[in-house]
């Protein structure tokens, strides 16, 4: 341990559920006690509560969390709160507590959620350190040569390709010491993550997912080794493994982004070293996929506003149909377009939706039925099982054509596989 072992740190877990390569968790053990805790505040979610089947992971998550920490020594305490900062505070004086750290967000939430929790434990003498565990640079390491935010994919990435980039993958803690102390935490099923209605459903759930950090290695690893190599031919493919399907475990924080990063390159190493370009052409595609995650979240940072209007300011007078009733086929999967009307029911029966067919179905809302790209968003939000808002936000950003190098309102991936159709026809099907 270091120079400063006495030190009682509290461990603010939130989408970073994993033991491996945390850096809070990694730093608050080296200092001496912890006292992890994950602190549900329904109300503080706002307009982005969680949906049906986010929340289920979530809470398989937490239990595998729990479990791991508890084999090192500590228990992982459950607090439901109506005030987050209440509930650290509270943690502050059951422990004595000398220090919190957490792992940073980048959402327009989190983010001034955890401007008023640092302020208001500053003001009480509580030193607060972050640490970036979701992203290989911060958003406020990347900017163009006049220092401006960057407005388009291909010249952010490049330029984070270009940044030296030697990734620090931290073990787990080979053990951790409790902090004393205890405040009143509740258990997994009062935190109220699953309504019992919804047990059924989601007992279907676990039939095809498995959560928790340890099993997201196993998908990690399944991937790498079983499908990275043809990711290339098969990533538009909307049957079989042609995705990594790591999605899910990444938005919880269950897998290192660096670590998936640094350990993809390495194959590229591998392959290039063995000219197989098929490999390295796959290793360029997915690492671009990790890329527009990256560049979701410096979006989502640079441009607050994003989630709630366009980038750009070419669509603010656009005619949009705020029609409730073609909202509602469009979502029950009845707009008479087959490719459509199937992912659309298989997105409410799973949780899940291949990103071809995303796209299709959203490109279907915006371009055919001119509903605002905000009511696509918010339903994605609601039903995906890896429903992330920073990517929710680039995704429909990009598809309504409100970044710079969007799609063209014109563009469609044409739901019958042929010609666009045209509005009064889509409207006579619906």
């Amino acid at each position: 341990m270091g120079s400063s072992c006495n030190e009682k740190t509290i461990v603010w877990f939130r989408r970073d559920l994993r033991i491996e390569d945390n850096p809070a968790l990694a730093e608050a053990a080296r200092d001496g006690s912890v006292f992890p805790v994950f602190i549900w505040c329904p109300k503080e979610e706002q307009q982005f509560y969680p949906g049906r089947v986010s929340r289920w992971w979530l809470k398989q998550s937490l239990i595998h969390l729990g479990q791991s920490l508890k084999s090192l020594g500590a228990d992982l305490v459950l607090m439901k709160a109506q005030s987050t900062i209440s509930a650290l505070i509270e943690c502050i004086t059951a422990i004595g507590a000398t220090k919190v750290v957490y792992n940073q967000l980048y959402d327009p939430v989190s983010l001034v959620r955890d401007h008023n929790i640092k302020q208001k434990l500053g003001e009480l003498g509580v030193p607060v350190q972050t640490y970036n565990a979701d992203m290989l640079y911060e958003p406020w390491e990347v900017y163009d040569n006049e220092g401006y935010a960057f407005t388009t994919f291909n010249a952010y990435w490049e330029k984070c390709l270009k940044m030296h980039n030697d990734p620090i993958i931290r073990l787990p803690p080979c053990r951790l010491m409790q902090a004393p102390g205890s405040v009143e935490d509740c258990t997994i099923e009062k935190l109220g993550l699953e309504d019992e209605s919804e047990k059924p459903s989601n007992a279907l759930l676990g039939r095809g997912w498995a959560p928790g950090w340890i099993n997201a290695e196993k998908a990690l690893n399944t991937f790498i080794e079983n499908h990275l190599l043809d990711y290339a031919k098969n990533r538009l493919k909307v049957t079989g493994n042609s995705t990594s399907i790591l999605s899910p475990y990444i938005h919880y924080g269950e897998l290192s982004i660096k670590k998936i990063f640094h350990t993809v390159v390495m194959k590229q190493i591998l392959w290039a070293q063995d000219q197989n370009h098929e490999g390295e052409k796959s290793v360029s595609y997915f690492l671009k996929s990790i890329g527009f995650r990256e560049y979701s979240r410096y979006i989502c940072f640079n441009f607050p506003f994003t989630h709630e209007r366009s980038l750009l300011r070419n669509l603010k007078y656009f005619p949009w149909q705020a029609n409730q009733a073609h909202f509602k086929a469009w979502r029950q999967g009845r707009t008479g377009y087959p490719l459509v009307d199937a992912g659309m029911r298989e997105l409410w029966a799973t949780g899940w939706l291949h990103n071809k067919i995303r796209v299709i179905t959203a490109s279907f809302l915006v371009k055919c039925l001119l509903l605002p790209w905000q009511w696509g968003m918010k339903y994605f939000w609601d039903t995906l099982l890896d429903a992330d808002l920073e990517s929710d936000v680039l995704g429909w950003q990009y598809i309504s054509g409100s970044l710079p190098d969007g799609h063209d309102l014109r563009r469609l991936d044409s739901p019958e596989g042929s010609n666009l159709p045209t509005y009064e026809s889509i409207v006579a099907k619906v």
